[in-house]
């Protein structure tokens, strides 16, 4: 045991007793948080147009700040982007956290002087709660790998731009850039093929104790670590016992893991935003991950069933149930007010604070990361149709995770009422929309974790059948136009036209 790993035991049954110190008290944190962010949120463009000084409590700020999201943001950030300080927090932002948009281009998500720190601690403290859970710190001995996107960033008006994890990536404590693995140069390479098969290199005779990373990119490079040695990754890796993700749904990959893996090994879950780091997994033994109480962020609650109603339900933390679906609301230190992240969460403890991630409030895709959102398909659609004879009767967007062969990639099940002369050259122009649409994807499809989508014919009259066989055909029943499952894509391919499949 080194000293390093010999103080990391004591250091993190301090850092835990703090954070239950302030998680035994949610209530009193969270009014604590309100109340700096109304400080320091009246001194801002935001805060005077909201007459932020006027309110007291939590009843005039909802009266005060509607529910938003980025688009309803936007003109403030637009200000923002431009150099202008003092517009949603006071003074000019450290970074921008650059994200694919809804509706037009890219997002840039503010991360401030106050906000940054969060995330870093967030991530910081998962890993203090292992090692306190297993009382043993071992792993510091061994080279850590985060893979993660380029730390390259650009300059806007005099304000940082790149990717949340190229972002994090300056802020890699000390004490562990000695273990830190890939190096600066090999993160930095842009081609994700590239960089996966030079993070191998750097890696294979490596004593690999912490992995950390998306899932899909992840197996990627297990499936490489195993081409090059035809051995398991616990045999390259005898000291890998946990891995770390966040952003996606794990299930879908747990079984080929450990089938790479070799063995079975535990599992941190984070869940880090551009936003704010939310949430982690405090317990290898209790569901859900501990809410970040006291991280510069006042959260709110919507049940998912309201929040489109014209006055839905909004409650702070104190007035949530365990089992409901709520839309995730946030007022963080890097100034985002009344903002709908998107996210549906349900709380599976009070006594603390825990919930896991159930979705999205939309339908959308995000098997890989990719965030794909309802408005991506239907315009990749339109722009594949127009000019054309084409028609659509109906059709719906699923992931293939785990395809007989090949590459992974999103499947499309059409009912085509005119259908193109061409189906792969069809495919491709909904392939090439969809990646001058969202980012996340051109990435995914660039660096090889996708190929490009395939569409999957289904006959004339399909999806009323598969409506009828679901026992919900005609009146308001809709197909979801996408869904991070296959649930409808499994039922589907029984009403499919009788072609190979690819």
């Amino acid at each position: 045991m080194s000293i390093k790993s010999f103080f990391a035991i004591p250091f993190a049954k301090i850092a835990t007793r703090k954070v239950y110190k302030w998680a035994n008290k949610p209530h009193k944190t969270q009014e604590k948080v309100f109340k700096n962010l109304l400080s320091k949120g009246s001194k801002t463009a935001f805060g005077k147009d909201h007459n932020f000084e006027a309110i007291s409590n939590y009843e005039e700020f909802k009266k005060q700040v509607k529910i938003t999201d980025y688009e309803g943001l936007r003109p403030y950030v637009d200000r923002m982007v431009a150099g202008e300080e003092d517009v949603l927090w006071t003074g000019k932002p450290l970074y921008f956290a650059k994200t694919s948009g809804t509706t037009s281009g890219a997002k840039y998500i503010p991360i401030t002087k106050d906000s940054m720190p969060t995330h870093i601690k967030a991530a910081r403290n998962a890993m203090l709660f292992y090692i306190v859970e297993k009382n043993d710190a071992s792993f510091v001995d061994g080279k850590m790998i985060f893979l993660q996107g380029s730390p390259v960033l650009e300059d806007k008006n005099g304000v940082k731009l790149g990717r949340l994890s190229g972002i994090a990536a300056h802020y890699v404590p000390n004490y562990l850039l000695k273990n830190r693995l890939p190096s600066w140069e090999t993160n930095c390479i842009e081609d994700w093929d590239t960089k996966v098969n030079a993070i191998v290199e750097e890696t294979i005779h490596e004593d690999m104790s912490v992995i950390s990373g998306i899932p899909s990119w992840v197996q990627m490079y297990f499936e490489k670590l195993i081409e090059k040695t035809g051995k398991s990754v616990s045999e390259l890796f005898p000291n890998f016992n946990f891995f770390i993700y966040g952003g996606v749904n794990f299930e879908p990959y747990k079984n080929k893991f450990e089938s790479l893996i070799g063995k079975k090994i535990d599992y941190i879950e984070l869940y880090p935003a551009s936003e704010g780091f939310i949430a982690y997994q405090d317990s290898q033994t209790e569901k859900g991950m501990l809410l970040q109480l006291d991280a510069g962020i006042f959260y709110e609650f919507i049940p998912a069933t309201e929040f489109f109603d014209e006055y839905p339900t909004r409650i702070s933390l104190k007035d949530v149930k365990i089992g409901v679906n709520y839309v995730l609301i946030l007022n963080t230190t890097a100034g985002l007010w009344g903002y709908n992240i998107g996210d549906t969460v349900e709380f599976t403890s009070t006594k603390p604070y825990r919930i896991k991630v159930t979705g999205r409030i939309k339908h959308f895709i995000s098997a890989f990361g990719e965030h794909v959102i309802g408005k991506e398909v239907e315009k990749a659609l339109n722009d594949a149709i127009k000019g054309t004879g084409i028609n659509i009767s109906e059709f719906t967007v699923a992931p293939q995770v785990n395809p007989t062969s090949g590459l992974p990639y999103h499947e499309w099940y059409i009912e085509f009422e005119n259908e193109p002369e061409n189906l792969e050259e069809f495919s491709k122009k909904v392939d090439t929309s969809m990646q001058e649409q969202n980012i996340y994807y051109f990435d995914l499809i660039e660096g090889k974790i996708l190929r490009q989508l395939v569409i999957r014919k289904v006959k004339k009259g399909g999806f009323h059948e598969y409506m009828k066989s679901i026992g919900k055909f005609g009146g308001q029943n809709k197909i979801p136009q996408l869904s991070d499952n296959r649930k409808i894509a499994s039922v589907l391919d029984n009403f499919l036209v009788a072609t190979k499949h690819t």
